[in-house]
């Protein structure tokens, strides 16, 4: 498969993947969750060609992850902010942030901290169960065909076959 087919695939991660999964779009968003919104800012910040940001921003925008804002009229300048879409990509951040901390410090601590402002204290991501409130790790956690998949499993022209799935899909297909 073809990197720019990647938004085809029936699979939520590939699909996510063709939207922030290149070499700038991650950092775009941080930055911005972070505050920063002016082209100008960005670049900078960021260290990236004009043309790269530009070209990034712009899919962004396509796939309404950002909308683009005017801030002055002559001449036209614009900011960028989150759409809802985005802000749903926040937790994403946030895992990659806290895997970065306890991984990639250096040994020196993380680089950035956060605060609740609820509550007032310094947090760190909790990905939990949205049942019994309980945190998830990688090992209590199974996978189960899905609504989506079985749709395109049953559509015969996207000829997905049972050998393209991963290993622990394949026993339920092979028992319907």
């Amino acid at each position: 498969m073809k990197w720019s087919e990647i938004d085809s695939q029936t699979c939520s991660v590939a699909r996510t993947l063709s939207v922030i999964g290149d070499r700038w779009s991650l950092l775009i968003l941080r930055d911005i969750f972070l505050g920063t919104h002016r082209f100008e800012d960005l670049c900078k910040q960021l260290g990236v060609s004009r043309p790269a940001l530009t070209q990034r921003l712009r899919k962004l925008e396509q796939q309404n992850v950002l909308q683009k804002r005017a801030y002055q009229e002559k001449p036209p300048r614009f900011e960028y902010h989150l759409t809802k879409k985005g802000i749903d990509l926040y937790p994403i951040i946030m895992t990659m942030a806290q895997w970065g901390d306890k991984w990639q410090d250096d040994g020196n601590g993380p680089p950035i901290e956060y605060e609740h402002k609820v509550c007032g204290h310094k947090t760190q991501p909790l990905m939990c169960c949205s049942e019994c409130h309980e945190p998830l790790n990688a090992w209590e956690v199974s996978s189960q065909i899905g609504p989506g998949l079985k749709a395109a499993l049953g559509n015969t022209k996207k000829q997905h076959t049972e050998e393209r799935l991963p290993p622990s899909l394949r026993p339920q297909m092979s028992a319907q």
